[in-house]
């Protein structure tokens, strides 16, 4: 091979016309140029020595094909089944509806206030009845289609905010104030209602309208239910699809690169080679054991489940010999076509004491950083899969030291995304049948009131709903970060007022020594007033990608 031209043989279209037949006029002036330090002027100066070169050359080509094609076949991932390798395609039995999806961290469900929600292209609206018990609607009324989730609670029931139209328990209808005095409500006048229940602080929503809800199929973690097991909870709306977004948390091989200093762990200098064993195949997801290739072991558990949640284990023996248990729980809910909701739960039954000097809105801002590192080529990667419009096997280039939980999962999809709306698989591809209906927000004043609702969760007009502004996609649905930020708001008012007073009066008064206190207090008051924007900023403000040189 070092006789050719690395540059000519990029194509396999390339590759059969040199190989097929000695070299033309017009082959012969694509092989003599600058790159190749081989003469063929001299070659060519007889039909012998033409043809003996041609021949070496040619066997050269053929044994680098085959070099190139082991090299490609030892580093990338192959095959995984006889199946596969025969070109045929696994079907399994499967209804995306019959599956319960992650709705809302329990603690996060306002006690005053419906909360508007989606699964797929389905809306619906999550709300505490009077009794305090879960209910969930389809997100429109049977009036006029209004969202129900733009309405209020009423003695536990839910109105819609359009005409006033009241409903309770099972979706009835119990109040129509334009209904004369003397007439019955309309047996019609209800709403399609689903099952929902509570399991391990989560709530989750059957979608099925037709079969009844199997609860044997609520995920259960084991590690969460183990003794003084603690953990750190946060949810994020992200502007890229639910199976992106699965395929970026079961790929720790852009952790050090991606979130690079973010954290205490994260370094890109530790980017290196992982190993995977999958040790587990079914309809429902696959499971296996991970770690980095230089320690010689895999000590982390992952797991993926049927629909959409991935939970990444390890058991850690300390020195006493106790068995320490840590798990990093990801539970995904795709919200339509670009759009992804996401409960994170990091925990363990051992915690550094460091933790504990730290309060729970500093991890989860750092969450919010890291999701937003990930965010713009997730984006970016989400347009281009429906603008090629082919399987990921003719995009992606995955390494075995690397992708092969990202594999495991697109072939996952080739088996059951004939039930889904639509899906992106290793081998197969399935659009959605609709576009994407675009959601505009309300403008002006009428959107600083909107946001001020407990559903909504806003601040005045400081903020716009917008899935690129961190307190969109993150403190409206956590209440934990969310009175943190109006605490922190009001104590930056109320230290500026002082401000100002402790500086009118030092201007007043006529003894030095007032003076300097008075100015002195101020100061201090004013460096509170910072440290309180400091923290809002932390909050809301998301983070920028600075180009630095290493």
């Amino acid at each position: 091979m070092a006789l050719v031209n690395p540059f000519l043989l990029h194509t396999k279209t390339r590759l059969a016309l040199h190989v097929s037949a000695p070299p033309s006029k017009q082959v012969l002036h694509l092989w003599t140029n600058p790159y190749c330090n081989f003469n063929f002027n001299k070659v060519l100066s007889s039909s012998r020595r033409r043809k003996e070169s041609w021949c070496v050359a040619a066997a050269d080509i053929k044994a680098s094909t085959l070099l190139d094609a082991e090299e490609d076949q030892r580093i990338l991932v192959g095959p995984s089944s006889d199946q596969e390798r025969r070109g045929e395609r696994v079907v399994a039995d499967y209804d995306w509806t019959e599956e319960w999806y992650p709705l809302y961290l329990t603690r996060n469900v306002p006690h005053d206030a419906p909360l508007g929600l989606k699964v797929f292209d389905k809306n619906l609206v999550l709300f505490r009845d009077g009794k305090g018990q879960f209910q969930c609607y389809e997100d429109r009324c049977p009036h006029r289609l209004a969202k129900l989730s733009e309405g209020q609670l009423i003695d536990g029931r839910l109105e819609c905010l359009y005409h006033g139209w009241q409903f309770e328990g099972e979706g009835k209808c119990v109040k129509i104030p334009q209904l004369p005095a003397d007439a019955k409500i309309p047996r019609s006048a209800c709403v399609k209602t689903y099952e929902v229940r509570d399991s391990q602080g989560v709530i989750w929503v059957w979608m099925s309208p037709k079969t009844p809800p199997n609860v044997s199929k609520i995920p259960w973690f084991e590690n969460f239910a183990r003794p003084g097991f603690q953990d750190v909870s946060t949810t994020h709306e992200l502007p890229y699809d639910h199976s992106i977004l699965l395929e970026n948390l079961m790929d720790p091989a852009h952790i050090p690169i991606s979130h690079d200093r973010t954290d205490w762990t994260a370094k890109r200098e530790d980017a290196q080679p992982l190993c995977f064993e999958v040790t587990e195949r079914t309809d429902r997801g696959f499971a296996g054991w991970w770690g980095r290739e230089k320690d010689g072991s895999m000590p982390n558990f992952l797991r993926f489940e049927a629909p959409c949640v991935l939970q990444n284990n390890r058991e850690i023996v300390d020195k006493n010999g106790e068995i320490n248990y840590f798990s990093g729980l990801f539970l995904c809910r795709p919200t339509g076509q670009g759009k992804s909701m996401l409960i994170v739960r990091f925990g363990g039954t051992k915690r550094s004491p460091l933790v504990k000097l730290f309060p729970q809105w500093y991890f989860h801002q750092n969450a919010s950083k890291v999701f937003e590192q990930d965010m713009g080529f997730l984006s970016s990667q989400n347009e281009i899969l429906l603008k090629e419009k082919v399987p990921t096997k003719e995009l992606y280039l995955n390494l075995k030291s690397s992708d092969t939980w990202v594999a495991e999962y697109r072939k996952w999809m080739d088996k059951v995304g004939h039930g889904m709306p639509y899906h992106f698989g290793h081998s197969t591809i399935s659009l959605p049948k609709e576009p994407a209906v675009i959601e505009h927000a309300p403008a002006g004043l009428i959107a600083g009131l909107s946001a001020s609702s407990p559903a909504k969760g806003g601040i005045g007009t400081m903020h716009a709903p917008n899935l690129a502004n961190r307190y969109f996609r993150h403190v409206i649905h956590c209440k934990g970060c969310r009175t943190a930020v109006k605490a922190f708001q009001t104590w930056k008012n109320a230290l500026s007022a002082v401000v100002v007073a402790l500086a009118a009066l030092a201007i007043l008064v006529s003894g030095r020594q007032w003076k300097a206190i008075l100015l002195a207090s101020a100061s201090l008051c004013s460096v509170g007033v910072y440290a309180c924007s400091t923290a809002i900023a932390m909050n809301t403000t998301n983070f920028i990608r600075i180009h630095r040189r290493l």
